[in-house]
């Protein structure tokens, strides 16, 4: 057992130390390289090597006891801007996947429409070409170019879109494939099936959305920057870097989340069906009024 929380100590010493103390740490430098520079000297890389000079000679000169205090001071300002942007994650994500507040319904609404549209004539140019091309008189270039319209109503969104951001219409498509097409109700029957997974289908899930985590805990570091750029310009890009190396790879982790999730419920939907009673001798996908008993079931009349 001791071993085990030495381990463990271990784990949350390196994680603190790689999600909070070095990104904090590189902040708190840009901070300091920001308040030297200013906007008019921002990129002034003479100036900004007499500052570490100066700030070096000037911590030599302390006495031990007041660089301790220093190193020490360093090392919680660091913390707590880690600690802020952490905090700030949940933020991040809710953006990222459109769930966003009251204030901005209109700026919501006009996206979702777009993206509606969108869609929507992507599908339509598709079903024109299959109605233009029927499939027993198909060549292999039509073919081709119906597959190609099919990739870009699925590049855009898996179902009729529903959210402002593509990463929120990711997961929102799971839902709607699992009503339309196995009659679940998944704000309800994903506990209930999450239960019955195998425990490796679990693994990768969870496995996907810790992708997702991560993705935000990275993305949300350019919050810092970009504050720190009203005050000095190039901390704006750095943050625009970060950001968008967050945002890639979120989106990399909801593509994962979404498909897993949607294999899930096609593979072990009927697993949950005999676990709940309503069918005990089927096998393969559960049909619609499967599903929909299901949902019956588990929604209890709410």
């Amino acid at each position: 057992m001791e071993n085990f929380f030495q381990e463990l100590g271990k784990k949350l010493a390196e994680k603190w130390v790689s999600l909070l103390l070095l990104p904090g740490l590189l902040f708190v430098a840009a901070a300091r390289a920001g308040a030297a520079l200013s906007q008019r000297d921002a990129v002034d890389h003479e100036l900004l090597l007499r500052t570490a000079s100066d700030t070096m000679a000037a911590l030599a000169r302390m006495p031990v006891t007041s660089r301790v205090v220093a190193a020490v001071g360093l090392l919680l300002a660091a913390a707590g801007v880690g600690l802020a942007v952490q905090a700030l994650a949940g933020v991040t994500q809710r953006i990222w996947l459109g769930a966003w507040p009251r204030p901005f319904a209109p700026v919501r609404r006009r996206l979702v429409a777009r993206r509606f549209r969108r869609w929507h004539q992507e599908v339509a140019r598709r079903r024109e070409l299959e109605r233009s091309h029927p499939g027993e008189w198909r060549t292999r270039e039509q073919q081709s170019r119906i597959n190609a319209a099919a990739d870009r109503i699925n590049r855009l969104a898996l179902a009729e879109p529903a959210r402002p951001t593509w990463m929120g219409d990711r997961i929102q498509a799971v839902e709607q494939v699992a009503l339309h097409r196995s009659g679940l109700d998944l704000a309800f029957a994903w506990p209930r099936l999450w239960l019955v997974l195998p425990d490796t289908v679990r693994g990768e899930i969870t496995a996907a959305h810790a992708g997702f985590a991560r993705a935000a805990a990275t993305g949300s570091w350019a919050w810092p920057y970009f504050f720190l750029g009203a005050v000095w310009w190039p901390a704006a890009l750095i943050g625009a870097v970060i950001g968008t190396t967050g945002w890639a790879r979120a989106r990399a982790a909801v593509s994962d989340l979404s498909a897993l999730s949607e294999a899930a419920v096609d593979l072990h939907a009927r697993t949950l069906a005999t676990a709940l009673g309503i069918s005990a001798d089927a096998t393969g996908p559960i049909t619609i009024a499967e599903g929909e008993r299901i949902t019956a079931l588990v929604r209890k009349g709410r």
